[in-house]
């Protein structure tokens, strides 16, 4: 996938490249392959957005008002003035997926939402993927190729449908039509469209997570053991007033002077030369409460890494500044892939939770999720020379220094 990562660009600037692997052949057979995007839509511009979340006192953006599937949602037009909405125009009807029965195809879904965790499920279809891991969350800018055989009764269309889950349902789901080609590609299927999992079902999402590993003969062997542990505490926290999100208690901030150039020419006054902290008071604190003091500092300072070394990135999530309120967050390490070592519930434990790591089958990925009052830990191999982000991508999250 490409998309803007700068500020709320993400809003208008995405799309799906398909790049195959010099000398590696698919372990699996399929007729042919279709690309599914699936994406949330606002009706207020990012500037409106913008100004919004850096306001005083701070203002909430909400929830989109709808959700995409290729390019086409589903948004009741009801109350609104006749011309401003037209649910019954050809542009408003669903996105459709046409298939030939008994053929097999690859479906590639790719979550470029900017806000949402999705669920994705299409009505009665049988799939191959192994059943442990049938789940279908896909959370921000996350990836899934799916194998699903067209088997079911030819006479009638199906219904595929997304749904926002980790948070309240105040956006309808998304609809298409899993067509087959003997019928009407907009003919409506006789059936209710899949209700889709519990929104706030945390333990149906974390057993995804964990059931997910690397396919045999697919496995990319990973470091026996990190050079370096960095443990980062994503809270919610005030700055002067602002609201913002913080790692360590620290937010991010962008230098005027772009890193790699103040790095190439060694500029040490652009950015704080101090290192952030690697590590946050987890004796003390309380992952399930609001903290006592919500304020943080913003910082533009940087992680240093020794080229090629080891590292190991445990995320913990804790409670926003709302009682009783934790979110998922995903997470994207720029520049590299990750192994996947390790989720949990509660706050990670480093002489305990280390022994619960999955080394021997740990997928790769680039797109990790950390759960509701969970952690998730990870491990990479510096190796790539520059200036990386690890950044959470949601946009109105990333735009607030986390």
């Amino acid at each position: 996938m490409y998309h803007s990562h700068y500020g709320l660009q993400r809003g208008g600037l995405y799309g799906m490249i398909n790049v195959s692997v010099p000398g590696v052949t698919e372990p699996f057979n399929y007729d042919a392959d279709h690309g599914i995007i699936l994406s949330d839509w606002y009706h207020h511009s990012a500037y409106d957005q913008s100004t919004a979340l850096s306001s005083i006192p701070f203002q909430w953006i909400g929830e989109p008002r709808s959700l995409l599937i290729n390019g086409k949602g589903n948004y009741n037009c009801s109350g609104l003035a006749p011309g401003i909405c037209n649910s019954t125009n050809p542009q408003c009807s669903p996105s459709t997926l046409t298939v030939i029965p008994g053929k097999t195809y690859q479906l590639r879904l790719a979550s470029l939402t900017s806000l949402s965790s999705l669920s994705f499920q299409i009505e009665l279809m049988d799939n191959m993927w192994n059943p442990s891991s049938l789940k279908t969350y896909l959370y921000t800018r996350e990836t899934y190729s799916v194998l699903v055989t067209a088997n079911q009764d030819p006479s009638k269309n199906y219904w595929t449908t997304i749904n926002v889950v980790s948070r309240k349902l105040k956006t309808p789901n998304g609809l298409a039509i899993f067509n087959y080609l003997s019928n009407y590609f907009l003919q409506p299927p006789p059936t209710n469209p899949p209700v889709g999992p519990i929104w706030n079902d945390t333990n149906s999402q974390l057993n995804q997570s964990l059931t997910i590993k690397a396919r045999k003969g697919f496995i990319v062997t990973l470091p026996r053991k990190p050079d370096r542990i960095i443990v980062l505490l994503n809270t919610q926290n005030t700055i002067n007033g602002y609201l913002r999100w913080s790692l360590n208690n620290v937010s991010h901030v962008l230098p005027t002077t772009p890193y790699l150039i103040a790095l190439k020419e060694n500029m040490s006054d652009v950015f704080d030369p101090s290192p952030p902290p690697e590590y946050y008071g987890s004796t003390n604190f309380d992952i399930y409460s609001v903290a006592n003091n919500t304020n943080a500092i913003s910082s533009t300072s940087i992680y240093k890494l020794q080229f090629n070394s080891t590292v190991d990135i445990i995320l913990q999530n804790a409670n926003s500044m709302m009682r009783n309120v934790s979110e998922t967050h995903p997470w994207h390490l720029y520049g590299h892939g990750f192994w996947v070592l390790g989720y949990g519930e509660g706050k990670f434990n480093l002489s305990r939770d280390v022994e619960k790591y999955k080394l021997v089958v740990p997928i790769m990925k680039n797109i990790v999720a950390a759960h509701p009052f969970g952690w998730v830990a990870l491990r990479f191999q510096a190796d790539n020379l520059g200036y990386d982000f690890s950044i959470t991508i949601l946009k109105p999250i990333s735009s607030l220094g986390c």
